[in-house]
C-alpha cells in the first residue's frame, strides 16, 4: 500500500513524491530478487497534495516494473461521483486505467538516465522539505495563522466528513488529518499544501547553475515531468487576490506579515516552475484546463467573497445555525469549482 496523504503533510509535496518513488523502486527490486509478483495499492486522494491528479499521467510516471499488468488504486470523496457518477464517464475512466496499465506494462517508463538526475532530485527534495517544515512546523505563528485564514476550525462543526478532522484532541498540525488540511487551504484558493517548499527547492538548484539540467530532466523523465505538471496545474488554480482578501478580513494584524511572505513564496514557486517547464505561462501545455478554470471564475470568486463574510460573522456568533448552513453551501460551491479538493 502506498500512502500519499500524511507524507505530503509531513514533508511537503515534492519530497513526498520523491521518497514514495524510491520506496516503490525498493519494493519492486526486493520482490524481483525473491520471485514475488507484486501489486502496488495506491491510496490516492482527490487532491494533488494527497497523491491525486490525472490517472493516466500518474500511472505513466510510476517507477519501471511497478506496474506489471496489475494496479490497485482508491478513488475517494467527490472524485467517486466525478469519475464514476454517470455510466459513460465510468466506462471512460476504466478505459483510461486499462490503457495506462497496458502501456506502463508493455513499455515501462524510463528510470532516471544518470546518477546526476537522482542527486539533483535529492538536493531539491532536501531544500524543499526543510523550507516546508520550517514554515509549517517550526514557525510559532503558523498554526494560529492557519486557523484564522482558513475555515478549518469550522469544518469540524459541519457534518461533511466520514471521520473527525483530528486524530487526537491536541491543536497541532501533526494530529490534524490530511483531508481537512488540504481541503481548508483549497477553500481559500491558496492551495498551500500542493506547492509549499517546491519553489525553494527548484530555486536552490537553479541558482547553483543547474537550470538546463532540470529542463532536460523535465523533457526526458516522465516522473519529474508529471510532478512539475501537477504542481503547475495547482498553481493555475491558486488565486493570490482571493487568498489576500481572506487574510485582510480574518487574520489578526500581527500575523498578516506571515500571509504576505507566503504569497511571495507562491509567486517564486510559479516563477521557477515555469523556468523548469519552459512554459511562458501556467498550464500552457493544457489549454482546455486553462479555459475550464477561467470559465468557473465568475461563479467561484463571488462564493469566496461570501464565505469570507460568513466566516467573519460566524466567528462572532458561532451558534447561528443559519450562518452555518450558509457556510456549508459556500464550501460545497468552492469544492465543486476547484475540483481536485479531497
Amino acid at each position: 500500500m502506498v500512502g500519499y496523504s500524511d507524507s505530503g503533510k509531513d514533508a511537503g509535496r515534492f519530497t513526498a513524491a520523491w521518497e514514495l518513488y524510491k520506496a516503490q523502486e525498493d519494493v519492486v527490486s526486493a520482490c524481483n530478487d525473491y520471485g514475488i509478483k507484486v501489486t502496488l495499492f495506491h491510496g490516492r486522494g482527490g487532491s494533488i497534495g494527497r497523491g491525486g491528479g490525472p490517472t493516466y499521467l500518474a500511472i505513466q510516471s510510476q517507477p519501471p516494473g511497478s506496474v506489471m499488468g496489475t494496479l490497485r488504486s482508491t478513488e475517494q470523496g467527490e472524485m467517486v461521483q466525478a469519475k464514476f457518477g454517470l455510466p459513460q464517464t465510468a466506462v471512460r475512466q476504466l478505459e483510461i486505467y486499462t490503457t495506462a496499465v497496458l502501456i506502463a506494462t508493455l513499455r515501462p517508463p524510463q528510470p532516471p538516465k544518470e546518477e546526476k538526475w537522482r542527486n539533483l532530485m535529492e538536493e531539491i527534495s532536501n531544500i524543499s522539505c526543510q523550507n516546508y517544515r520550517s514554515i509549517v512546523y517550526e514557525n510559532p505563528d503558523f498554526l494560529a495563522y492557519f486557523h484564522e485564514a482558513t475555515p478549518q476550525a469550522e469544518l469540524g462543526f459541519l457534518n461533511i466528513g466520514s471521520r473527525p478532522t483530528r486524530r487526537k484532541s491536541s491543536k497541532g498540525i501533526g494530529h490534524l488529518r490530511a483531508i481537512p488540511w488540504v481541503f481548508a487551504w483549497t477553500q481559500t484558493r491558496f492551495v498551500l499544501p500542493a506547492w509549499l517548499g517546491v519553489g525553494a527547492g527548484l530555486k536552490g538548484v537553479c541558482e547553483k547553475g543547474h537550470t538546463e539540467d532540470l529542463r532536460a530532466i523535465y523533457k526526458e523523465w516522465p516522473f519529474f515531468q508529471c510532478t512539475i505538471d501537477l504542481i503547475e496545474m495547482v498553481l493555475g488554480k491558486a488565486d493570490i487576490p482571493i487568498a489576500k482578501h481572506y487574510d485582510e478580513v480574518l487574520v489578526s494584524k500581527e500575523r498578516r506579515e506571515l500571509g504576505s511572505d507566503l504569497r511571495k513564496e507562491l509567486l517564486a514557486t510559479e516563477k521557477f516552475v515555469l523556468v523548469v517547464s519552459g512554459h511562458e505561462k501556467l498550464s500552457e501545455n493544457n489549454r482546455s484546463l486553462r479555459r475550464l478554470i477561467e470559465s468557473r471564475l465568475p461563479y467561484l470568486n463571488p462564493i469566496n467573497m461570501l464565505q469570507v463574510e460568513i466566516l467573519k460573522r460566524l466567528r462572532c456568533d458561532d451558534h447561528n445555525h443559519k450562518l452555518r448552513d450558509a457556510l456549508l453551501i459556500t464550501i460545497n460551491g468552492i469544492a465543486a469549482g476547484m475540483r481536485n479538493t479531497g
